[in-house]
């Protein structure tokens, strides 16, 4: 990997110094994606004043001038999604941890090109008189989502030294505290933990069972349930929990479904192109009922913009009851078709968003092994994505589904996380 180096000077400090230390380095990529750890070279340079006095607080620059490894041959990163961040270990008369960090700034990295980082700025307050030794310690590399942690593999040598004369303040233990000169990137704060889940809480109150009978009603809301996911993409694995709910209106004998996911945060790490992105569920039937249901939306109208959120309109689908009787339906396979690729998230476990009253329909699901269709969608046993009719359900309010493509030093990612939408 590769990073940089620039100097802010305290006031009262002394000239600018820099240097540049070379050192083994351990980079792991993210676990799951099947790519072995990179054993390389990382050069350093240190900037950082030459003098200073008890009490200021001085600016300190790391630039990485040499990389630990090439983006992998996998896919090119654009720019503006690689921002690293790290340590540096203060020394000799005062001891502390400098938090580094540079913003997300980067050329484009085509595959198996040079990792190109930004500078990493942090501060540090002088607290004793005497020589403050600075040298690089462990880094992170946050590439569209995902984390490579780089360590040194073997000791080394201090980058940059400051004299430090007496002066305002105290000279204390020896002991500082630091802290990054610049603000942490939102995207990062999501991206540490691809598998944070947000919980949602219902935001109507559930209609679980029909018991009775319809009454004469027509439409059913369901409770929003949190569904944890393994999501499995062509190279890798990545866990997720939505908040689900599905609801229903009906229509005959049958029920037009509608699938909302519900109060997630993240956003597309990437431009993506209009018309690449589509999701598709099946909804599992239980009770009286057996079966699943496929739900499904169409691909995104528009482009979208990294950073933003990517939003379709809710999953939608035709259900018709197979069993008289009441029928639970369940969140199921979440299937999710972009830039070419498909990632299958299976759910590790589930539970009952909706139950209705059902009465038993011909060529209904209950017991079938093929798909049945009527105006607008279909019922599925077989896993077959159906004709859902979305065209019908265009002004429905638009859900936010994030597919989040993550690549990191020595690895990538291809994953999709769920968006919260706001009640």
């Amino acid at each position: 990997m590769l990073t940089g180096a620039a100097v802010l000077l305290g006031v009262s400090a002394g000239q600018a110094q820099a240097a540049e230390v070379a050192y083994a380095t351990k980079c792991v990529p993210p676990s799951g994606i099947g790519l072995p750890d990179v054993n390389g070279t990382t050069k350093v340079e240190i900037t950082a004043p030459a003098t200073a006095k008890v009490g200021d607080t001085v600016d300190v620059v790391w630039k990485f001038t040499q990389a630990a490894s090439k983006n992998p041959d996998i896919i090119d990163l654009p720019a503006n999604s690689v921002q690293p961040s790290g340590t540096l270990k203060a020394a000799g008369a005062q001891t502390a941890d400098i938090a580094m960090q540079g913003p997300r700034e980067n050329p484009a990295i085509p595959k198996g090109g040079a990792m190109t980082l930004s500078d990493m700025k942090g501060t540090l307050k002088l607290t004793a008189a005497g020589q403050v030794t600075l040298t690089p310690d462990a880094y992170v590399v946050n590439a569209l989502s995902t984390d490579t942690k780089c360590a040194p593999t073997e000791a080394v040598q201090p980058a940059a030294t400051i004299t430090v004369t007496a002066g305002e303040g105290s000279s204390g233990s020896g002991s500082g505290s630091a802290s990054p000169s610049t603000s942490p990137d939102p995207s990062q704060s999501q991206s540490q933990s691809p598998s944070a889940s947000a919980s949602g809480t219902p935001s109507t109150s559930p209609s679980a069972s029909e018991s009775g009978g319809d009454n004469g009603r027509t439409d059913f809301t369901g409770k929003v349930v949190d569904i944890p996911y393994t999501c499995q993409s062509p190279i890798g694995e990545k866990k997720a929990t939505s908040p689900i709910q599905i609801n229903a209106k009906k229509n005959g004998g049958s029920y037009d479904l509608t699938v909302q996911f519900k109060k997630s945060v993240m956003d597309s790490p990437i431009d993506i192109p209009a018309g690449k992105v589509k999701p598709a569920m099946q909804i599992v039937l239980g009770g009286a009922d057996e079966g699943s249901v496929t739900v499904e939306g169409p691909l995104n109208p528009a482009p979208i913009p990294q950073n933003d959120p990517i939003e379709i309109p809710d999953l939608t689908g035709v259900y018709k009851p197979g069993a008289t009787g009441e029928s639970t339906l369940s969140p199921g396979v979440l299937t999710i078709e972009a830039m070419g690729t498909t990632t299958t998230c299976t759910p590790d476990s589930t539970a009952v968003s909706l139950t209705l009253n059902t009465a038993e329909q011909a060529s209904g699901a209950s017991g079938g092994s093929g798909s049945s269709s009527s105006s607008g969608g279909s019922t599925s046993t077989s896993g077959g994505l159906a004709e859902t009719g979305s065209g019908d359900h265009g002004t429905l309010k638009a859900l936010g589904l994030v597919a989040g493509t993550a690549i990191l030093l020595g690895g990538a990612v291809f994953t999709f996380m769920p968006r919260r939408r706001a009640n």
